[in-house]
This record gives C-alpha cells, sequence and structure tokens, in this order.
C-alpha cells in the first residue's frame, strides 16, 4: 500500500521556508520546507502520536531545519494526516521522503519522536532513499524492522528519567540493530528532551552533518 501524490501546494513564509501541502489519493498531508541550495541532501522531521511541527525540546525541529540550511541539508517537517495511526503515519513519512525527491534531493535522513522514532525507523527500513535514521525517546512498538536498516546508520537518542517510555525502550531496539548503530542516553532528561536540550541538538547536529551530508560512511560504534 502506498499514497499516490496528486498535487502539491507551496506557500512562501519567509525567505527559504514555505508552507506545504502535499495532496494524495488519501487525503492531504501538511509540511513546511525549509530549502538549501544546493541541496546536498535532506531530512524529514516527524512528531509524536499527537503530529504537529515543532518536535520535542519546545521547538527542536524548526531550529535545527534552519541551522542545517547553509550546511546543504533541506529539512520537510511533516504533520501527519492522522495522528497516532500507525501505518498511516508510516505512509505520510515515506510520501515526504518523495516529495523531497521531487525536490532534486536524492539522500534523506529521518528523525522522529517518540511515536514517531518507531514511524521513520519503519519507513526507512522500507525506504531506498532513506541514507539514516534518528530515533528520539522512541517506543519499542513497531520497531521490529529497525536491523533492516543497516548498513545504514541507525542514532538512538533517549532520556534517562524519561517518564512516559522508559530508556530500556531504546536499548532493547539499539540490541536488536545491526552495525552501524549508536545508542546515547541523557542522564536527567525527561520524554520531552527538554533538560538536555542543547546537548541533544548538539549531538543530532554533528551526527547529521557526518552521516548524511558527507557521503563518508558512519563509523560504527
Amino acid at each position: 500500500m502506498h499514497l499516490e501524490l496528486q498535487a502539491i501546494e507551496h506557500t512562501e513564509m519567509a525567505e527559504g521556508v514555505d508552507s506545504v501541502r502535499i495532496h494524495t489519493d488519501q487525503g492531504t498531508i501538511e509540511g513546511r520546507f525549509h530549502a538549501a541550495s544546493p541541496a546536498a541532501a535532506g531530512i524529514v522531521w516527524v512528531g509524536g502520536a499527537g503530529g504537529g511541527l515543532e518536535g520535542p525540546a519546545g521547538g527542536m525541529y524548526p531550529r535545527l531545519a534552519g541551522r542545517l540550511v547553509p550546511a546543504g541539508l533541506a529539512s520537510l517537517l511533516l504533520d501527519y494526516r492522522f495522528p497516532s495511526l500507525y501505518g498511516g503515519c508510516v505512509l505520510d513519512t515515506l510520501a515526504g521522503i518523495a516529495y523531497l525527491g521531487m525536490r532534486g534531493v536524492e539522500r534523506v535522513a529521518l528523525v522522529g519522536h517518540s511515536f514517531g522514532g518507531a514511524v521513520v525507523i519503519a519507513a526507512g527500513a522500507h525506504s531506498r532513499e532513506t541514507a539514516a535514521v534518528a530515533a528520539l525517546s522512541s517506543q519499542l512498538a513497531g520497531t521490529e524492522d529497525a536491523f533492516r536498516l543497516s548498513p545504514r546508520p541507525l542514532l538512538l537518542i533517549h532520556g534517562e528519567a524519561d517518564e512516559v517510555i522508559p530508556d530500556w525502550c531504546s536499548r532493547e531496539i539499539h540490541r536488536r540493530a545491526r552495525h552501524p548503530k549508536e545508542l546515547r542516553v541523557y542522564r536527567g532528561c525527561r520524554h520531552g528532551l527538554d533538560e538536555c536540550r542543547e546537548s541533544i541538538e548538539r549531538d543530532l547536529s554533528e551526527w547529521l552533518l557526518r552521516v548524511v551530508a558527507s557521503r563518508a560512511p558512519a563509523a560504527a560504534p
């Protein structure tokens, strides 16, 4: 099953940033596109079961999208058609990858938080265009295909004090996955990642630049 892209609408919000509506045969996906010229690679960012475009830590996604543009990384912040419906959200993410392909982006990283961590792992496992996957505070359900990501790098980020999804979920995903893979657990950090915002934004940005902006393969830990 897949979504057929039928039409795309763009509305300029600011210089280099467009509101995007991806019309499919099964509904419309809302998003926000941060253009990079030339685009060396791109990132699809998805949220948790509530959807939205901002991500954890009080708007991590648009902050990082803007910071990564000068390095040649375009970004699509994507809002699900039906948040919390796992299969549909995976399809939405695959449609986001297809959209970036239409913009000339051939190497795509996926970043998802909480429920979205499982979504990006599943979407990445079924997408040839996916070059890397980062799952933040990920749930365990729906991550059975994590081993299929190899040889593409997987980064798992989790707060040790997560009060919603315990960090052992990311530890178990890491155990099941194949190399290259990396697990980073942040002391004192809860589910929303606010307490470790600066550290995570720095580490995630550096990882994305290393494994996606550069064509050099990431080293396994």
